[in-house]
């Protein structure tokens, strides 16, 4: 039996090598096959994997490094050709996110990112050791629906209430979800932001403060 595209993609992303998920994604666009229907069966993929972490069935590293190769393929790949042929990717909204400044701790935000960009959610990763101002700057640039600030270290999560403050003082109509090993929901509450203790529930949250139903 012929196997569907989100069959013939799964194992692609799970060869973890980029260039064959990008011989796949070429293929399918050689067959006729729109980019916005590989970028959908893509997220399948995604979200699909994102259940396997949650079961244990696949390790951080794996996680990440699926992220990451999907994220690439789509920017370099799919993404023009969906310019090209004027549609575009549906969006749940746009997040800008990055570890605060004075941290160089990025492994947790990079699977939230990966997560995000699964879920269907536009993500602009700024990395790690973020000056308050490149969050702002970022935010409003893409004119983004939320920031997320993760802090690993007790010495930085002040930024995080830095950030709070700025975001305030620069009138940007956004939400803010903040996380990281020592934060708490105290801590969140303090300083007027969501909370998301883990990679997983961070799209929940991010849906639940933006309103989105699917």
């Amino acid at each position: 039996m012929p196997k569907s595209i989100t069959e013939e993609l799964m194992e692609a992303v799970l060869s973890y090598d980029k260039d064959v998920l990008a011989n796949v994604v070429r293929k399918k666009l050689e067959m006729g096959i729109s980019a916005l229907d590989v970028i959908n069966a893509l997220t399948l993929v995604l979200r699909d994997i994102g259940r396997k972490f949650e079961d244990g069935e696949i390790f951080l590293a794996e996680l990440v490094s699926v992220g990451e190769i999907v994220k690439q393929v789509t920017s370099e790949i799919l993404e023009p050709e969906l310019k090209r042929a004027g549609g575009k990717r549906k969006t749940l909204g746009k997040v800008v996110i990055g570890t605060v400044r004075g941290d160089i701790h990025d492994i947790g935000k990079n699977i939230v990112a990966s997560m995000l960009f699964a879920a269907g959610f536009e993500v602009y990763d700024l990395g790690a050791d973020v000056p308050v101002e490149k969050f702002i700057e970022e935010a409003r640039k893409h004119t983004a629906d939320v920031i997320a600030a993760s802090a690993l270290l007790t010495t930085t999560m002040p930024v995080q209430k830095e950030l709070s403050e700025a975001i305030r003082k620069a009138c940007l109509n956004v939400k803010y979800i903040v996380g990281g090993a020592p934060v708490t929901p105290e801590w969140a509450k303090e300083i007027g932001a969501a909370y998301a203790p883990d990679a997983v529930s961070a799209v929940e949250v991010v849906k639940k403060i933006l309103g989105v139903k699917e």
